[in-house]
């Protein structure tokens, strides 16, 4: 079954409508401003009218994220100075509402669930807790394969289904979020494999690790890519996606490639947050290189993970605040600019039906002349 959703959701994913954009282009530049002078923003609705196939593009509202939750057998190699018993706490505290996700998220008017894919034990039923549970976190990838071929399309699918399940339900912009204590290790690997930048650039310190552990990190990383054939340059170059993200990925990186793959293929946009997405998103480019047109970087994170991430994809994040937490903070940072930029583009009177002259009066010297 996973396999026939996943290759519908790739089959349904098109280029961006190129009459949309240019149409938007076009009535951008009749608009009551001096052309160029939102800068990065102005490219955000053309592209959204391109993903949508409409100018303006529908406003990305109502918005959901979803956290996808997950625990990793790396963390036996001692990569993370938190217990992992602190994923499954963490999940409780988004359901009861007492993370900064939910902050940000009630600041902006966002919905907020929580998946587990493979969090390492039991939860308590919740309101907001999807159940989706693959494994109980993966295997170390430093002993062989994080998952099953099996066990990544199955994950892939979870995703698939809850960006249905989201858009089916009203939402209209989608949001990744993540959880999983030594998740950023196995975005290090997940980075390296595809862009062929060695572990110690693309390696960071997560959660706030010491030298010694970050040093130990890098080395992790190194082993997982030497034991599975990666360091042998870009996955891209001939690897199946799918078995890389099985190799050295994690079952939430799985859940949120196939997340990033049905935005796209719904003609939905869908806000990236940090690091961990951005792996994911590598995954999903690979698969399905027109899934980009969907995406925005919603910041830059402060793992040099994260920058070569969006510097590998071609994205320009929009904030760049050195954040580092996950569980989609970042991305509903952007979401109001996002937001803001698209209703530019419904609301702003062009020159015409405003009675405001299109070319600015003549200048000498940078003084207006009567």
């Amino acid at each position: 079954m996973s396999f026939s959703v996943i290759d519908e959701t790739i089959a349904a994913i098109r280029p961006l409508d190129e009459a949309a954009m240019r149409d938007a282009r076009e009535h951008q530049a009749r608009l009551t401003k001096p052309p160029g002078s939102l800068g990065v923003l102005e490219e955000v609705p053309v592209r959204l009218a391109g993903l949508t196939g409409q100018c303006p593009p529908p406003l990305p509202e109502p918005a959901a994220v979803a956290i996808f939750a997950a625990d990793h057998g790396v963390h036996a190699q001692g990569v993370s100075p938190w217990p992992q018993e602190v994923t499954a706490q963490m999940v409780a505290n988004f359901l009861a509402g007492g993370a900064v996700v939910n902050a940000f998220a009630g600041q902006v008017g966002a919905t907020v669930s929580v998946v587990d894919v493979g969090v390492a034990s039991d939860l308590d039923e919740a309101p907001g807790l999807r159940r989706r549970k693959i494994a109980y976190g993966t295997a170390d990838l430093t002993q062989g394969p994080a998952m099953t071929a099996e066990q990544a399309r199955e994950a892939m699918t979870a995703g698939i289904e809850v960006a249905r399940e989201l858009v089916a339900s009203g939402a209209r912009c989608l949001l990744t979020g993540d959880m999983g204590i030594a998740n950023t290790t196995a975005s290090a690997a997940l980075i390296a494999a595809f862009t062929g930048l060695p572990p110690e650039q693309v390696t960071g310190r997560g959660t706030g690790i010491d030298d010694a552990t970050h040093a130990r990190k890098v080395e992790v990383v190194r082993t997982a890519l030497a034991r599975h054939g990666l360091d042998r340059g870009p996955a891209r170059d001939g690897a199946d996606p799918l078995a890389v993200l099985a190799a050295v990925g994690g079952l939430e990186h799985a859940a949120l490639a196939g997340f990033v793959l049905a935005a796209a293929a719904l003609r939905v946009p869908v806000i990236l947050d940090g690091v961990i997405a951005g792996a994911a998103a590598l995954v999903a480019a690979a698969l399905a290189p027109d899934v980009l047109g969907a995406c925005v970087a919603g910041h830059r994170s402060a793992e040099p993970g994260h920058s070569a991430t969006v510097g590998h994809l071609g994205l320009r994040p929009l904030v760049d605040l050195e954040l580092r937490l996950g569980e989609g903070t970042g991305a509903l940072l952007a979401l109001p600019l996002v937001q803001g930029a698209v209703r530019v583009l419904h609301e702003v009177a062009t020159f015409d039906s405003a009675g405001v002259s299109a070319k600015p009066p003549e200048q000498d010297h940078g003084m207006i002349t009567e």
